[in-house]
């Protein structure tokens, strides 16, 4: 049974210059278009199960205006949901105000993810966002005041010619907003992006890595480190995105999305003309149960407590050990075991790529 939703919203007023998500400017007439269009797949793919988690990203959602945003609840208020649906927005500080949040409590989001990335001047001039640190509380206070509980905040580190006193700087702002979640990358430049087509350097790896250590070394005072990248306070790891790592099927709906649903994994066309025209697939792969026992650790081993042995067990009727060659990760020291699990160890988890490679199916 699947039971979790991802939606994605393309439109942005402004197109950061790391940015290699599928995004487009602002259109009305194209939002109107995209939006019937989403609905329409929602309806032939759908099978109405209650869905633990619904994610609406971007591109950047809040940038639609009061009117298209309740055009898009009603739309998804087709996905059945209970007193304990996980149910974010990612949202935009400049895009965002009053009218839309009260109108986010009207169709029971109850989860807020905001792209802060840096504070600093010199990085946000070089990531081309115009974030205001007055701008920045004063919504994070309102949303509080409305009863919005549950606050993820995104934290880019590594941007180019970044010092380590204006991570400290970002890392302190941060902090002290006491979002419940904190979700942190790294800035690749990726093709395709303003960064690399102006030809931007990359950080030197080794500041990279000191960066990491000193994220993971600051957040962990207050905050659980549960995956490689994100933070939380007890109670609040993302539903959504632990589903993404424990393999769990889930429905992607919009131009670019990717599901994993009857043994496939697909993935939408990019081309927002082709998704509006009825246009959506793009790739399909159907997984073997080799294939899936490789998603199974690749996706798992990204958490800290690892992959189930148990678990693994009751979905493939087969042991970790008989599947792939664990006890040589485990004489190198690349893999730990416990009663329960296999896990990564938390000093290596920023080579991780490294060690995930060892399940790619050949």
């Amino acid at each position: 049974m699947i039971k979790h939703t991802y939606i994605h919203i393309p439109f942005c007023h402004s197109i950061c210059s790391y940015c290699s998500f599928c995004k487009i400017l602002y259109n009305h007439k194209y939002v109107k278009l995209y939006l019937e269009a989403l609905k329409n797949e929602l309806n032939h793919i759908y099978q109405g199960e209650i869905q633990e988690t619904i994610y609406i990203g971007g591109g950047t959602p809040s940038v639609l205006d009061v009117n298209e945003l309740e055009q898009l609840f009603k739309i998804l208020s087709k996905l059945k949901k209970d007193t304990f649906t996980e149910y974010t927005i990612e949202c935009n500080f400049s895009s965002l105000n009053l009218e839309k949040l009260l109108l986010f409590k009207k169709y029971g989001i109850n989860r807020l993810s905001f792209g802060i990335e840096s504070i600093s001047d010199k990085n946000l001039k070089l990531l081309e966002r115009e974030e205001q640190k007055n701008q920045i509380v004063e919504l994070i206070k309102l949303a509080r005041k409305l009863g919005f509980n549950n606050i993820n905040l995104d934290l880019m580190y590594a941007i180019p010619k970044e010092t380590m006193s204006n991570l400290d700087e970002d890392l302190e702002f941060i902090m002290n907003l006491n979002p419940e979640h904190i979700s942190t990358y790294s800035c690749m430049i990726e093709p395709n992006t303003k960064l690399y087509l102006n030809k931007v350097k990359a950080i030197d790896e080794d500041l990279d890595f000191k960066m990491y250590q000193k994220i993971c070394n600051k957040l962990k005072k207050k905050y659980i480190h549960y995956e490689i990248s994100n933070f939380a306070k007890e109670q609040y790891q993302s539903k959504h995105n632990l589903g993404y790592w424990k393999n769990e099927e889930y429905y992607g709906f919009g131009v670019s999305a990717s599901s994993y649903r009857n043994n496939s994994r697909y993935t939408n066309t990019k081309s927002i003309t082709k998704y509006i025209k009825g246009e959506y697939d793009y790739y399909h792969e159907l997984l073997d149960k080799s294939d899936k026992m490789s998603y199974e650790m690749i996706l798992g081993l990204r958490l800290l407590e690892g992959v189930s042995k148990k678990n693994f067990f009751n979905k493939f009727q087969q042991d970790i050990k008989d599947s792939f060659d664990i006890d040589s990760l485990l004489e190198k020291k690349l893999l730990n075991e416990s009663k329960t699990h296999y896990y990564i160890n938390e000093k290596d988890l920023y080579i991780s790529n490294s060690i995930l490679v060892e399940f790619i199916k050949e």
